[in-house]
């Protein structure tokens, strides 16, 4: 006979969403996915897979105590959890199908590892990606931010004659998550990138991202830790592109690590903001001579394009 499974049901909305993808595994919760409707990607629904012998009653009770916390940030109360008991099935064919190719911008395509690139997208920069394995999957705004300013920048620089894509740049991923970040800037031609997080999850995702990707295991160089780390790894010579995908709280105590993360003509995008943030750590950089030189929103997300204030508009 086989398995009996639980199957958990609940809302995601879209701050919670990647927040709930990293912490599930946390819990011992790795048969993950998110389905949402063609008609309304923004209704996002997350789903897990939960053999029923190892989570009786009260381990059920215990895990939805300890996802109830990661609303607290964003003064948003965790949707209701469902239950549904449910016969053996493939599960590993269950969670997967609901995981879809996904475009950003007009060059990228983050890639659920197991897909093929669909024909209609064959022209992407691939990001493959082991959905759930730490933050950022590319399907919450500040990560679509962060990959569409990316794009952008490279676009830019492409304008003015610097190169191709982000060509020659060295880059620094504070906060890494998966790695999606960095990987995409390789993508568009960065020289090389450094990354740190504090879980030492993210380091291990990131690590086998960039295998999924090809890029070996040191390729980004990642470690385990926050801005001393980074530093570390830059090993005395500043990123000319620095990439801060946190909470703003975090961000605000991490300003005065930029200096030691920055170049000078460094750019620096910053997200994982909500938009009501933005204008009081907009002052707290302005204070510590930064300059936000742009300012891109999406649903009730910001990011923070900045320079040094020294630097020559």
């Amino acid at each position: 006979m086989g398995l009996v499974w639980w199957r958990l049901e609940m809302a995601a909305p879209a701050e919670l969403e990647e927040s709930l993808l990293w912490k599930l595994p946390l819990l011992g919760v790795h048969r993950v996915a998110l389905q949402h409707p063609p008609e309304a990607p923004e209704q996002r629904q997350l789903l897990a897979w939960l053999p029923e012998s190892d989570w009786p009653a009260d381990e059920r009770q215990e895990l939805e105590r300890a996802l109830a916390p990661l609303g607290d940030p964003f003064q948003v109360a965790l949707p209701q959890v469902r239950w549904q008991r449910q016969a053996d099935e493939d599960w590993s064919l269950s969670w997967k199908s609901h995981w879809r190719p996904d475009p950003v911008g007009e060059r990228l395509l983050v890639l659920p590892a197991w897909l093929e690139v669909p024909p209609e997208q064959a022209g992407r920069l691939v990001i493959r990606i082991d959905p759930g394995s730490a933050f950022g999957t590319g399907s919450h705004p500040t990560t679509r931010l962060c990959l569409e300013a990316l794009e952008a920048l490279a676009g830019e620089r492409e304008r003015a004659g610097l190169g191709q894509g982000l060509g020659g740049l060295r880059v620094a991923d504070l906060g890494c998550g998966s790695g999606i970040l960095g990987l995409a800037a390789l993508r568009l031609g960065a020289a090389s990138v450094a990354a740190a997080d504090t879980d030492p999850l993210a380091e291990r995702a990131t690590r086998q991202n960039a295998a999924l990707n090809g890029l070996g295991p040191s390729v980004p160089a990642v470690a385990t830790g926050s801005a001393e780390a980074l530093v570390a790894l830059l090993e005395g010579r500043p990123a000319d592109l620095l990439l801060c995908n946190i909470l703003a709280p975090v961000i605000e105590a991490l300003i005065p690590w930029f200096e030691h993360l920055l170049s000078p003509g460094g750019i620096g995008l910053l997200s994982g903001l909500l938009v009501d943030q933005a204008p009081g750590l907009e002052q707290d950089l302005a204070a510590a001579g930064w300059r936000v030189e742009g300012r891109v929103e999406q649903d009730r997300w910001g990011l923070l394009r900045i320079r040094s204030a020294s630097d020559v508009a």
